[in-house]
């Protein structure tokens, strides 16, 4: 499978629900949820946890990325990810990146690469 980068940075094809929404695999989709909500102190569902990858225009997306601010502002300025953003790299990203610093690492990366 080729490797999807999303809109923040994040690998989408090595994130268990991407995986397992891609492959079918229902009981995955429940342990996650399960163990998210514990994680995150939220109250998930397998459906929540349904996610196809932030590029999908109609979904499903995991319960954050269908709400998430860098993904609608990503769709908004029509770029694949926030690499190729003129304003790279913004106030949401930096709030983001505090918590996830490997989706800072890849953006990074590819702006190099460009």
């Amino acid at each position: 499978m080729e490797t999807m980068t999303g809109v923040c940075g994040l690998t989408c094809t090595e994130c268990p629900a991407f995986i397992a929404t891609r492959s079918g695999d229902a009981a995955t989709l429940e342990v996650l949820a399960k163990t998210w909500s514990k994680e995150y102190n939220a109250q998930l569902t397998a459906e929540d946890c349904s996610c196809v990858g932030c590029h999908s225009a109609t979904g499903p997306w995991m319960a954050h990325c269908a709400a998430c601010e860098i993904r609608a502002c990503g769709t908004e300025n029509a770029v694949e990810n926030c690499s190729e953003c003129q304003h790279y790299a913004c106030d949401k990203l930096a709030k983001f990146f505090e918590f996830v610093p490997e989706a800072k690492a890849t953006l990074d990366r590819l702006v190099a690469e460009s």
